[in-house]
């Protein structure tokens, strides 16, 4: 693949287009391109107007024949395309792909850092390190969701949390689910794993769980079998074994100050970076974002790695048509075809519910420059970088594995960054070309900009431009940029999702089977 800024360098100015990898047939535009541009030296002359992020055809391509980026397949030419054409919906499709999973054959292991990175954490008693040292209201069911939020507004009301300097806030965990369900089943077994991971995950000092007593998902049963005993860190409660609303509600905000009292007691340390366990995610994405944001993510993801940490990839269904960039990478064939085994789920899991697969790119996406599934998900895989692809998980499964994990989820972001949570996840790393507006607590979460026009419109919600590659910033240096600042906001810098208090509303656990 040509780096931009050797593209840059050759021609003496920012060219009119990048060619990622010598045996692409389009072109992509860094900029916007009016009609007549010449797009590479003694190539065509663009004829027409081509919009930032896009597409343009290098040189005649025919009906029916591959086009490629990145040097893959992205698709198939609906009609002849003329030389300086625009490239996208109306004139490239699907078409039919098959991949060679080669299993293990590109398998290049990283070698170890140089140098040992370190942050400052909260150690807990399993092991795990949090970078947040949050109080969390977990709720079982939906019908608990608005007192866990009146346990916590009158937490906040009565003015005690200032007395624990050491703890970051209240988080009610309150979501549309728990009961209305089958109480066996993938479905049930998705929700009891997504549930169980929060309570464990590091970045929670203490939990108070709120169930209705009724519903389905049983906090006994979420207790026995995932061990959530700490009585000194985890209290539970019923609203109906409690006497209702007003009876829970004093009783939770006594039980959260003890809650707090136990939380604050633990202070950040140091530690080495191993100990970061990152979810990777990208959201409304657009023509940039597989070659700015999205490698230089990959190369954060590399860093990490090297230095004994984890990161996590996940939404399966964008990661459709370039799986086989994974699987090559995978440690053994049985990591990598546990991947394809969940390609073939999809394929069925949407097919029996009336979708398909090339549902994506959203419309957003499409007016970014992404015209296919398969251009989307080859951009998406760049976040990997190209450490061994060391474990395939389901959605919310404890990942404890230093290395690349790939799990399990849809790629509804909220919806996956819930499962990487569950997993474990201490930190998130999105990328976003159109400008996604979220937040995750109890996990922070840091924005990387695609482009700099977005970056430059919406700098209250991005943390870092990436857009900037196009104009000859190395991707290595980008993604040493990226490293510095997880470590960074490990040690409690703030995001600024964080500082415009995302993290309310974005618990969103998978569900899967019939409401009942």
């Amino acid at each position: 693949m040509t780096s931009l800024p050797d593209a840059a360098a050759r021609t003496g100015a920012a060219p009119a287009t990048v060619r990622l990898h010598p045996d692409d047939n389009v072109l992509i535009a860094p900029r916007a391109i009016m009609a007549g541009t010449v797009l590479e030296p003694g190539g065509p002359a663009a004829c027409e107007d081509i919009p930032a992020g896009h597409k343009v055809a290098s040189r005649t391509i025919a009906a029916g024949e591959t086009i490629r980026k990145y040097g893959q397949i992205i698709g198939t030419a609906l009609a002849t395309i003329e030389p300086g054409a625009h490239v996208h919906v109306q004139n490239l499709g699907m078409g039919a792909h098959r991949q060679d999973y080669a299993f293990g054959a590109d398998l290049r292991p990283l070698p170890p850092a140089e140098t040992e990175a370190r942050f400052r954490g909260y150690v807990r008693p399993s092991g795990r390190v949090g970078t947040r040292n949050f109080i969390g209201i977990l709720t079982s069911v939906n019908c608990a969701g608005s007192v866990a939020r009146f346990i916590a507004e009158a937490a906040e009301r009565a003015g005690w949390l200032d007395a624990f300097p050491n703890v970051d806030g209240v988080v009610p965990i309150v979501h549309g689910t728990g009961c209305g369900m089958s109480g066996k089943g993938d479905g049930y077994e998705t929700l009891f794993r997504t549930i169980a991971g929060y309570g464990h995950n590091p970045n929670f000092g203490a939990i108070l769980m709120v169930g209705l007593g009724c519903e389905v998902m049983q906090i006994p049963d979420l207790i026995d079998r995932k061990a959530l005993k700490d009585s000194a860190r985890f209290r539970y409660m019923t609203i109906q074994q409690t006497g209702g609303t007003r009876a829970t509600v004093e009783k939770g905000v006594a039980i959260l100050r003890e809650l707090a009292a136990e939380a604050d007691r633990v202070g950040r340390e140091s530690v080495p970076a191993r100990h970061l366990s990152v979810g990777m995610q990208c959201g409304g994405s657009d023509g940039y974002s597989g070659f700015t944001a999205n490698p230089a993510l990959g190369v954060a993801s590399d860093l990490l790695v090297r230095q004994g940490g984890i990161t996590m990839l996940s939404e399966t269904s964008e990661i459709y048509g370039a799986e086989h960039l994974l699987t090559r990478r995978a440690v053994d064939e049985p990591t990598g075809r546990r991947l394809v085994d969940l390609i073939e789920w999809w394929e069925d899991y949407t097919a029996r519910n009336f979708g398909e697969m090339d549902n994506n790119p959203s419309p957003g996406n499409k007016r970014g420059g992404l015209t296919t599934i398969l251009e989307k998900s080859l951009g998406a895989v760049a976040k990997a970088g190209t450490a061994p692809l060391s474990g395939v998980y389901r959605y919310g499964e404890p990942i404890d594995s230093p290395g690349l994990a790939f799990m399990d989820s849809p790629g509804y972001d909220p919806c996956s960054v819930t499962g990487q949570t569950a997993s474990g996840a201490n930190l998130i790393a999105f990328t976003t070309g159109r400008g996604s507006v979220s937040g995750y607590k109890p996990v922070p979460c840091i924005k990387l900009a695609s482009n700099s026009e977005m970056y430059a419109r919406m700098q209250e919600d991005m943390d870092v431009n990436c857009g900037d590659i196009v104009e000859g910033v190395p991707i290595a240096e980008k993604g040493r940029e990226i490293f510095e600042l997880m470590l960074r906001v490990a040690s409690g810098e703030k995001t600024k999702s964080e500082a415009q208090g995302f993290g309310g509303v974005e618990f969103v656990p998978w569900q899967i089977g019939a409401v009942m």
